[in-house]
């Protein structure tokens, strides 16, 4: 008869086995605890954001507290009585329509200027491999950084030889012009984005550069193209220095330097329809945001065009 030679096993004891699975899990179940200095990290950013929040709603909550207010003061506060008299007394052709007119021919003039110039200067820098590229480029960049303050000199004596004083279409070239370093920087790094096969697929169906450009770059760049065009009519809007040095008559000044008006000799300001004045002033650049964000087709028109 055969002996079959059996292994005899020792089986874990339920205290080992249990000690080992509390050692697998020892902390798996335990909550973790937040060291003191890292709490104290959390506080200090947390307070931060909300120093950062209170300065912009403070000067917003005077706005359209005071613009509501028949005696608004430089002080917040809720007003005794609600009126709207002082949006009544800036509704008036010469103090408001003809200004903001302005704002806009300027802005809306600068930013279409900008946008133009700065795609057709961004193209060959982001298709073609030039010798002083580079160079060009930093070139560009550091005239972002040049104040206007630092050429207005200048700028004035030459627009008085050039008889572009006090003339819209020279304000227009002028901010175009200081804007179009920054335009061209962003809209080459964003047509970067755009696949240089797609165009080569155009090319053999025929298409010129400036045809590929018109049909396939452009299109796949729009939400580039709304963000260069926002913010030059953003700043073109707001610019007070430029149009208030190249611009002498009152017809032709923009809502940026027609708010000036509101302040009075000897330190007395109108607060009421200083408030009324900026929030109509403020209605356009909110509408322009609004149609720019809606037109634009958002972030995913890069990705379609790259999948497709």
């Amino acid at each position: 008869m055969t002996t079959l030679d059996t292994t005899s096993v020792t089986p874990a004891s339920p205290a080992s086995s249990g000690a080992g699975t509390r050692a697998r899990h020892r902390g798996a179940g335990m909550p973790t605890v937040a060291s003191p200095r890292r709490s104290t990290g959390r506080l200090l950013a947390s307070l931060a954001l909300v120093l950062v929040g209170l300065s912009f709603l403070v000067p917003l909550a005077w706005i359209v507290l005071s613009s509501v207010d028949p005696a608004a003061t430089v002080s917040v506060g809720v007003p005794s009585s609600v009126t709207a008299g002082n949006f009544k007394a800036v509704f008036t052709k010469d103090q408001t329509f003809l200004p903001l007119w302005n704002s806009l021919v300027i802005s809306l003039g600068t930013a279409l200027i900008t946008v133009v110039v700065g795609v057709l200067a961004a193209y060959p820098l982001s298709r073609y491999r030039m010798r002083f590229q580079r160079g060009f480029l930093y070139t560009i960049l550091f005239a972002t950084c040049l104040p206007i303050t630092a050429i207005m000199v200048p700028v004035y004596s030459l627009f008085v030889k050039l008889s572009l004083l006090d003339s819209t279409p020279g304000v227009i070239l002028f901010l175009a012009a200081s804007s179009l370093p920054m335009a061209i920087w962003m809209l080459k790094n964003f047509m970067d984005s755009v696949p240089v096969s797609l165009e080569e697929a155009a090319w053999v169906d025929g298409a010129s550069s400036m045809r590929a450009l018109g049909r396939i770059v452009l299109p796949l760049m729009r939400p580039g193209l709304a963000v260069v065009l926002m913010l030059v009519f953003t700043q073109a809007w707001g610019n007070f220095f430029v149009p208030f040095i190249l611009t002498t008559s009152a017809e032709k000044q923009p809502a940026a330097v027609a708010i000036y008006q509101f302040f009075g000799t000897y330190g007395s300001i109108a607060y009421g329809k200083l408030a009324a004045f900026s929030i109509l002033y403020s209605v356009p650049v909110l509408v322009l945001y609004l149609l720019t964000q809606r037109l634009s087709g958002g972030a995913n028109a890069l990705a379609g065009g790259m999948k497709g």
